[in-house]
């Protein structure tokens, strides 16, 4: 999630392909919709025929809702336990997972999971929200949908930059 758009009371999702760098998923909310609820949403945009290998997110998407979305995807999810989580008690294997996670994260500590997991390429999220806020961090637009365009823009622009700035390896 990303920058609110104080003015409007709005907040910005997004989601990245961490190969290319290509913003893949957007998503616009009024600040009463927590992050968790829209990372359906986001999975959505992307081909259900196209593989996702991970998802990658911060603790306030540990929510049984956003782990079985992921596994629902064939994905795996990197989600750090909030720091006072507890064991789910239901036997869903997204649940048993995290409980493993849980346990994991106890005896190795956070840092070393963050680590081990390859966590710290979620701060490529936190790069290009960074240059989306670059291209301005309020909205002129004032109606919500054009809100959405302005965004969808914005994006459209992003990755074309990221396109040409990318190197070209043969």
């Amino acid at each position: 999630h990303g920058p609110e758009y104080r003015r409007q009371w709005r907040k910005l999702h997004i989601g990245i392909d961490a190969k290319t760098l290509q913003i893949r998923a957007v998503q616009l909310t009024t600040n009463n919709v927590s992050d968790s609820q829209v990372l359906g949403d986001l999975l959505n945009q992307i081909p259900q025929d196209e593989q996702i290998d991970s998802v990658y997110t911060d603790g306030a998407y540990d929510t049984k809702q956003c782990r079985q979305v992921i596994a629902d995807r064939q994905a795996h999810a990197v989600i750090p336990p909030r720091k006072n989580a507890k064991p789910w008690k239901d036997t869903k294997s997204s649940s048993l997972e995290r409980n493993e996670l849980l346990r994991t994260v106890k005896r190795l500590g956070r840092t070393l999971w963050k680590k081990w997991s390859g966590y710290h390429r979620r701060s490529l999220v936190e790069t290009k929200m960074h240059c989306i806020k670059l291209l301005g961090d309020k909205l002129s637009a004032r109606s919500f949908q054009s809100q959405v365009n302005e965004i969808h823009t914005r994006v459209a622009v992003l990755n074309r930059f990221t396109e040409l700035g990318r190197p070209l390896t043969q």
